[in-house]
């Protein structure tokens, strides 16, 4: 007979990770290989994800508009470094409508290419800087090893397209969607995050510069959760996006991209989640409340379901949902919940209706400590509390998890333990030889140079040389 319960996250991480998305509903394998299906749930998830960047994308000046999902095989191979990073990836069309097509096309692994041809028919002046542009779309990127929201073959997220007149105004707008990614990370998901520039092998393919925001998961592996590149003139050069500066002379403009995909939905999973399941944030949760009503004959349901009514009124500013199956039992509904991982539940029973109170159970404190009795006086505010204090605790948690996975090698052999364990934070001489070996050694990259520094220069934990800067070191997916 088969286990109900779920594998235990610290004996087999990765069968816990698939089973939590299974059983909570959030997606399922598609008849392709290496496709999913975004359930409802999960997709509610992501809608909520797309709802709190696109505010901050309006708020920073951004539009969003819709570019094709073909892109004419000639656009990719106009920027050398991009066909070579994304050839292996890429999904191309040859037949179409019976036909074979003139002209292969490329199924979007990302847009740069299609956005640089319109970009440069739409920018004639310096007057029509800068662009600033988002999309909302789904790409494809022909993985080999795929793992459901993680790495798949297609994908959802948003890319942002910039064009500017100026390097300066560039980097800005760079470093400035890094510093939106990392609010929306922390204060929305609790997934804590760290600012780093990506070295030049683990770049974006014709970028300058990539920027990125790495989070630990809860098996200590790193999990790149959002990117930012400042493109310099490369795709500016190779599409001709140019305009006529104030002195009316033509330019080349300065481009960036960014983006944050599906994949976050697998951070919050990995970052929160525990043995019971799903730990949602609550700013983030499709349900943020759950009531169950409690009764064992007729005169106590009336009475509870009259209490529950106005309950459900009285929070009608909180996604909250009554779960009045009446073929289920409580304690099989709390189980359910828990695993769905909404943040708050609300137990209102006959002794709850005397007491003129609600009995609330935390899903990020396990066990009668979790729980407490609410008073019906003053009732959503005490919930709006309770609410931010699960966000604030989770994030918390995932703070002190990566600070005590976090290691300082003073040497190659301390290093090599550490990555068995977590990251390591070492200071890195700057050569690919180095980064290579150490990759080599021990599957782990570097996940990023940290915008923060302590200043404290030394030697390069690999081979000895000046080194200026830390790098983190982890295994990632």
């Amino acid at each position: 007979m088969t286990s109900n319960k779920l594998p235990k996250p610290a004996e087999d991480f990765s069968e816990w990770y698939n089973q939590v998305i299974q059983r909570a509903e959030l997606a399922d394998y598609a008849p392709v290989r290496g496709c999913m299906v975004v359930r409802p749930y999960g997709w509610a998830i992501w809608e909520n994800i797309q709802s709190a960047l696109d505010g901050r994308f309006k708020a920073t000046g951004h539009v969003n508009a819709a570019f094709p999902l073909f892109i004419p095989m000639s656009f990719l191979e106009k920027e050398k470094e991009h066909v070579e990073g994304f050839s292996p990836e890429l999904a191309v069309v040859t037949i179409g409508g019976g036909q074979q097509l003139e002209e292969p096309l490329v199924v979007r692994p990302t847009s740069e290419t299609i956005i640089g041809h319109m970009y440069a028919k739409w920018i004639q002046s310096y007057r029509d800087l800068p662009v600033l542009i988002n999309q909302w779309a789904n790409v494809v990127r022909w993985e080999m090893r795929t793992r459901l929201f993680l790495r798949t073959l297609e994908f959802y997220w948003q890319e942002g397209h910039t064009a500017h007149e100026t390097a300066e105004e560039a980097e800005a707008e760079t470093r400035r969607m890094l510093d939106v990614y990392e609010d929306f990370a922390v204060n929305e998901a609790a997934v804590p995050v760290i600012k780093g520039l990506k070295s030049d092998s683990e770049k974006f393919a014709g970028a300058v510069r990539s920027y990125t925001i790495e989070a630990m998961m809860g098996d200590t592996r790193a999990l790149q959760s959002g990117t930012s590149h400042n493109l310099g003139q490369n795709f500016a050069k190779a599409f001709e996006i140019q305009y006529l500066d104030r002195n009316n002379e033509l330019q080349y403009c300065w481009t960036t991209s960014w983006g944050l995909s599906t994949r976050f939905v697998g951070a919050i999973i990995m970052t929160h989640g525990d043995e019971q399941g799903l730990v949602l944030p609550p700013r983030l949760a499709p349900i943020q409340i759950v009531t169950v009503p409690i009764f064992r004959s007729e005169e106590e349901k009336s009475r509870v379901m009259e209490m529950t009514g106005k309950v459900q009124d009285m929070l009608s500013g909180f996604r909250i949902k009554v779960d009045d199956r009446l073929e289920l039992t409580p304690g099989f509904k709390f189980n359910d919940w828990e695993l769905r991982g909404v943040p708050l539940r609300l137990e209102i029973g006959p002794k709850d209706v005397e007491n003129n109170a609600v009995t609330a159970a935390r899903r990020d404190i396990a066990g009668r400590e979790g729980k407490t009795s609410i008073s019906m006086e003053n009732l959503g505010q005490q919930i709006s509390d309770l609410l931010d204090s699960v966000q604030k605790n989770i994030y918390d948690k995932a703070v002190a998890f990566r600070e005590a996975h976090t290691h300082s090698p003073k040497d190659y052999a301390e290093l090599q333990e550490a990555i068995l364990s977590g990251w390591a934070l070492s200071l890195w001489c700057g050569s690919a030889d180095c980064e290579t070996r150490i990759k080599e050694d021990t599957k782990a990259t570097i996940r990023c140079i940290p915008l923060e520094q302590d200043g404290a220069g030394g030697a390069c934990v690999y081979c000895g040389k000046k080194a200026e800067k830390k790098a983190i070191f982890s295994r990632a997916y």
